[in-house]
């Protein structure tokens, strides 16, 4: 830790309560400690803080357990998860100014310095996707029930924030929202973005902001990922679509792109034998279609076209129920892939 962050540790750690009563409200203190649920604020007792050392000086303030999975750290880590932030700069600056200090002047950044270190980049995606947790009890979980999707098994490719930074414009405030956190990832699995989906606090609906959706990282030619593709893969533009589409085939593994520019030039794996290309009913879904399609003969795999009744899979799913969709997918898959991925 530099000395300028373990000045403010120590700073932090001298007003102990004072932290915990502002980030961790949910908590409550409990002789010389403060009991929350865990470093997210959530309600519970898992998670302990000692407020002053015991009697005889030994033990350190500001330091805090998390008793269920064995997390720990300083106060410092209390505001980069509670707050839900990314930038370790970021970090010291919440605390100087939760303390009242000034903020340092920058130096102007030379352009390799801009180059090397984004809050876009695969790095800071990571990050973010690593403070996040699984989606089950979330509300997450709420949103995507709400849009028919509740077959929510082997997702390990969507977590869940509970205050994610959103920031409208460079002149607006940073905002913090509930957020669907999905991984961007390489064929190997490697993370290289992130998309968000912020909520709106009750899970219900996306949050009332004007773009509630953002991707971040490098995404071009990956994508998220539902199960590991081998020689069979469907893959489509959105999230949500391909999340029904896995409600009805849920042993079929698939890929979200993202966005039709995207889906067009999604690397594909090397032992595909077949792909399945869950498109959306307009004119940039035709033309993908299109595009990708020509890409995966060209590279000797067979594709296929799956289509919505209305606008896109998730409008289907909505609509008509997940064993009317599945139906309709019999008629468009391939007689072997019936037998192997139907139930």
């Amino acid at each position: 830790m530099s000395a300028r962050a373990s000045d403010l540790a120590r700073r932090l750690a001298e007003r102990a309560e004072l932290v915990c009563r502002h980030y961790l409200s949910n908590g409550r203190r409990i002789g010389r400690y403060w009991i929350v649920g865990d470093v997210h604020n959530t309600r519970g007792r898992s998670m302990f803080v000692r407020l002053r050392p015991r009697n005889g000086g030994q033990g350190t303030a500001g330091k805090w357990t998390d008793a269920a999975t064995a997390e720990h750290g300083d106060l410092l880590d209390v505001i980069r998860e509670s707050c839900g932030l990314v930038e370790f700069r970021d970090v010291l600056a919440e605390a100087r100014r939760f303390l009242s200090l000034p903020q340092p002047k920058l130096e102007p950044a030379s352009k390799s310095q801009l180059s090397s270190v984004s809050s876009g980049s695969p790095e800071s995606a990571g990050r973010l996707f690593a403070m996040s947790k699984p989606i089950h009890g979330t509300l997450a979980q709420t949103y995507l029930r709400t849009r028919g999707i509740s077959d929510l098994h082997e997702l390990t490719s969507l977590r869940f924030h509970p205050h994610c930074y959103y920031r409208p414009d460079q002149h607006v405030p940073m905002q913090t929202w509930p957020a669907l956190i999905a991984s961007v990832t390489t064929l190997d699995g490697a993370i290289t973005g992130v998309h968000r989906t912020w909520l709106d606090r009750s899970g219900w609906s996306k949050a009332p902001i004007d773009t509630p959706r953002r991707a971040m990282g490098l995404l071009l030619g990956n994508a998220v990922r539902f199960g590991v593709a081998d020689d069979v893969l469907a893959a489509g533009e959105g999230i949500e679509t391909m999340l029904s589409l896995r409600c009805a085939l849920p042993t079929l593994p698939m890929a979200s792109a993202l966005s039709a520019n995207h889906l067009a030039a999604m690397l594909l794996p090397p032992n595909l034998r077949r792909l399945y290309i869950a498109r959306d009913a307009d004119a940039a879904g035709e033309a993908v279609a299109t595009a990708l399609t020509q890409q995966a003969r060209a590279a000797g795999i067979e594709a296929i076209p799956l289509s919505p009744r209305l606008d896109d899979f998730n409008e289907d799913l909505r609509a008509f129920g997940v064993d009317e969709l599945r139906a309709a997918l019999r008629i468009q898959l391939a007689p072997a892939d019936v037998v192997r991925f139907l139930p």
